[in-house]
């Protein structure tokens, strides 16, 4: 409970409080530790270098003559004048002689003379005495704590030990220089800080800038949104920096394109994960693209690309795309209700005039022409609905042809269905979608074809014999140029000068392209065009 209570707390400091508070924090605690390390370095130098030099000031003294000579006839007077003025001289706190037995000979306290030195300093100055070897001490004597160097006194002749000399440096000039690192060390520290806080109050005001002045808990937010956001849309999405290096890669675009999932992706360089890819070029040039069709992975995809601008520059690139083989199948399911819609509504029309010429007659009094027409309807339809049934068992093959055949009645034409046609083999595999937005497609051209050119009928034969379904479609429009037979599948291109057009055969031929199908004209100029379409039972591998 307490925890949570904390995080919330912490959660409800600002950005800018945080970022002071933290870089102030971190400035204080670096300058302490390195205080604390700077003045025990100095106090441990210090210590080393006063030992040192009360060391070089005792060996100095015991190699000087009058000291050797002093010692040799016990001569304390001579010694005592001559170490207060060698203390007095060096700065130390004391210069003390003793012979050979550690007896005082000279100290800066006349009652000491004559007693053993190790009796108030805790030492027995065996290290010089004994062994003659000179060693540096920090102890606390008579005269207060002191680092001490102590130095074994030879005879000349003889090379033996005859007396020791200690020179003293007082701790307490230690401490009073450590004193004032200390007072200098605070004061680095206190405006060490303070400029820390305005550095702080500077780099948090900038960096408040950079991300917008959101706090970290609202970038969090946006962060697991867009996440969200990129992993529901069915969209693959993709997006590089300045360098090309991909930055943002969802679950759709590996999928999409068929990407191992299990490689990291993010974070790579965009040739190295989809060599054929333009999004450099987009990098380069700054132009957008919008629903272009590209092949990428074998597939083929409608795709958009948009760079990214920020502060009039270009720092990446965002594309967002699908297969149009999805598209194709939203645009053939349109094209199947559309299809359906027509077929009501002319049958909705046909049907309407029929019963108003049956009405008429009988308003006539002419029963015997209204039996006779209604009759002859009933036995035309009937005779198409027996047909399409024997020939094209598939309801929504047969119902669309129904429609197209009320259509062109509608239009006052005639859409003949040879009575020898067959196509009760369609493969289950097939798309009935695409099969009947190819045919609908087709049979419309030729009726406004037919229409546009005064001409009366269309016809339809169809065979399922072998292995292929072939589809003939012939009528009586103005023919096909060889230059409008050469562009008649693009994009945009047709011979109607109204907006709209020039969809219909570029569909049939990407619907058949999908279903590895066929198609081809015959055109004789002011005679009609016939088309055969050929769509194999079993797709090739």
């Amino acid at each position: 409970m307490n925890n949570k209570r904390q995080a919330h707390w912490i959660a409800g400091i600002r950005l800018r409080t945080r970022m002071i508070l933290l870089l102030g924090m971190m400035c204080l605690l670096q300058t302490l530790v390195i205080g604390v390390f700077t003045l025990t370095y100095i106090s441990q130098s210090l210590d080393e270098q006063i030992g040192q030099r009360a060391l070089h000031v005792a060996k100095t003294i015991a190699t000087m003559p009058t000291v050797i000579g002093a010692i040799e006839h016990n001569d304390s007077d001579t010694l005592q004048s001559l170490a207060s003025q060698l203390a007095q001289r060096n700065d130390a706190l004391f210069v003390v002689i003793g012979d050979k037995k550690g007896i005082r000979l000279a100290h800066p306290t006349a009652a000491k003379l004559g007693k053993p030195m190790h009796d108030d300093e805790g030492d027995d100055n065996v290290s010089a005495l004994i062994h003659g070897k000179p060693y540096i001490q920090k102890a606390v004597g008579s005269l207060g704590p002191s680092v001490r160097g102590k130095a074994p006194v030879f005879d000349p002749k003889s090379e033996q030990v005859i007396g020791i000399v200690s020179v003293g440096f007082s701790l307490a000039a230690v401490e009073d220089i450590l004193n004032r690192y200390q007072v200098t060390l605070m004061t680095v520290i206190m405006v060490s800080f303070i400029a820390s806080v305005f550095i702080a109050i500077g780099f948090a005001n900038h960096f408040k800038k950079a991300i917008f002045g959101l706090e970290p808990e609202q970038i969090a937010r946006l962060f697991q949104e867009r996440n969200a956001t990129l992993e529901s849309v069915r969209e693959g999405i993709i997006a590089i920096n300045n360098d090309g290096v991909i930055t943002t890669f969802n679950q759709a675009a590996i999928n999409t394109l068929g990407l191992d999932n299990n490689v990291p992706i993010k974070g790579k360089h965009i040739y190295h994960v989809l060599p054929d890819s333009e999004l450099m070029q987009i990098l380069d040039t700054g132009k957008p693209d919008f629903d272009k069709e590209v092949w990428l992975k074998e597939k083929k995809l409608i795709v958009n690309r948009l760079p990214v601008i920020s502060d009039e520059k270009i720092v990446g690139v965002v594309s967002s795309f699908r297969r149009k083989d999805e598209l194709d199948a939203v645009t053939s399911k349109l094209a199947e209700v559309e299809a359906y819609a027509d077929s009501l509504r002319s049958q909705a029309h046909e049907y309407s005039n029929k019963l108003h010429t049956i009405a008429g007659l009988i308003q006539i009094n002419a029963f015997e022409e209204a039996l006779s027409y209604a009759g002859q309807e009933s036995r035309s339809h009937q005779a198409l609905i027996n047909l399409l049934l024997k020939a094209v068992p598939d309801p929504i093959v047969s119902g669309c042809l129904l429609g197209k055949f009320n259509r062109a009645k509608e239009m006052g034409l005639e859409l003949f269905i040879d009575p020898d046609s067959s196509m009760q083999a369609i493969p289950d595999s097939l798309s009935r979608e695409k099969l009947v937005s190819i045919l609908g497609n087709l049979i419309d051209n030729a009726l406004e074809a037919t229409l546009n050119n005064h001409g009366k009928m269309i016809s339809l034969s169809m065979t399922d014999l072998g292995n292929d379904l072939i589809f003939e479609i012939e009528d009586q429009g103005k023919g096909l140029t060889d230059t409008e037979q050469s562009n008649m599948f693009d994009k945009g291109v047709s011979s109607k000068e109204e907006a709209g057009h020039g969809l219909g055969l570029h569909l049939v031929k990407q619907l058949l392209n999908d279903l590895s199908g066929y198609i081809s004209f015959e055109s004789v100029l002011k005679e009609g065009t016939r088309c055969v379409v050929t769509i194999p039972k079993i797709r090739p591998v």
